[in-house]
């Protein structure tokens, strides 16, 4: 029997819609299969900070996991895990900056954590201890590594989540300056110390000697530290660095220094 020509057509579309139906259906099985799949394992890998260091580890971010979800992924159908539900109760702890999680083709969770990295160990006026990132953030100290940082001292206020929004807030003034000194090489490797007078106002410690450097406000700071960087190269090269015990930046357009 000879087929005409529209017929050949029909049985054509048909057959098409046979195999994409055959085709859905493979597919939304295979997805089922996967959906009710125990996950095998979850592998966590945090990215280490400067100087390879973790103030988070990979057992502190399962520990993490398994109290917010309430039990071990392991196990469970990897229908039930939802990523993102995992990556917020991550990214609510302190240490972490951001989490990604995804599920592999066979059934591992996959989960990426980058920390936060702290710029400045406070020790405020109650002797309470944490750092502040590089946004900010205040970040507790770790039980597994001591950053090394600018640190804080002295009279500095107990610590607000609002502080840089103030109009005016001595935290605010203190992450400014950090974040200046951190910004320059010279800075940066010279000092290791701020501290905080009663009158509140900031004393820099250099690493090496004795000499103290008395910046008061963050007022005019970059004319402040362009005078001391002046004062540096061509004042304390001839007369050296032991001379002076304070070098005094509060008056408009001079370095007054203190003798030993």
């Amino acid at each position: 029997m000879l087929l005409n020509e529209n017929t050949i057509k029909v049985l054509k579309r048909l057959a098409f819609a046979a195999g994409l139906g055959l085709m859905m259906m493979l597919i939304t099985a295979a997805i089922t299969r996967k959906r009710e799949m125990p996950v095998l394992a979850t592998d966590v890998v945090v990215k280490p900070l400067q100087g390879n260091v973790f103030l988070i580890d990979s057992t502190d971010v399962v520990s993490i996991i398994n109290k917010s979800w309430g039990e071990s992924l392991d196990g469970q159908p990897a229908g039930n895990i939802d990523p993102d539900r995992i990556e917020r109760f991550l990214e609510e702890d302190a240490f972490v900056k951001n989490a990604e999680v995804a599920i592999t083709a066979n059934s591992k969770v996959n989960v990426v954590v980058t920390q936060r990295q702290p710029v400045l160990r406070i020790i405020d006026s109650k002797g309470l201890q944490y750092y502040l990132d590089e946004t900010g953030n205040r970040v507790p100290l770790s039980k597994h590594f001591t950053a090394r940082t600018l640190v804080a001292t002295g009279n500095i206020p107990h610590f607000t989540s609002d502080f840089q929004l103030r109009k005016k807030h001595l935290l605010k003034d203190l992450f400014e300056l950090t974040r200046v000194i951190l910004a320059d090489p010279l800075w940066s490797a010279m000092f290791e110390q701020v501290y905080v007078n009663r009158r509140n106002e900031f004393v820099l410690v250099p690493k090496v000697g004795d000499q103290l450097v008395i910046l008061g406000g963050v007022d005019n700071l970059e004319h402040k530290l362009h005078r001391l960087r002046v004062f540096y190269e061509k004042g304390l090269s001839h007369e050296g660095w032991q001379k002076y015990s304070t070098i005094d930046l509060r008056y408009k357009g001079q370095v007054v220094c203190e003798r030993n």
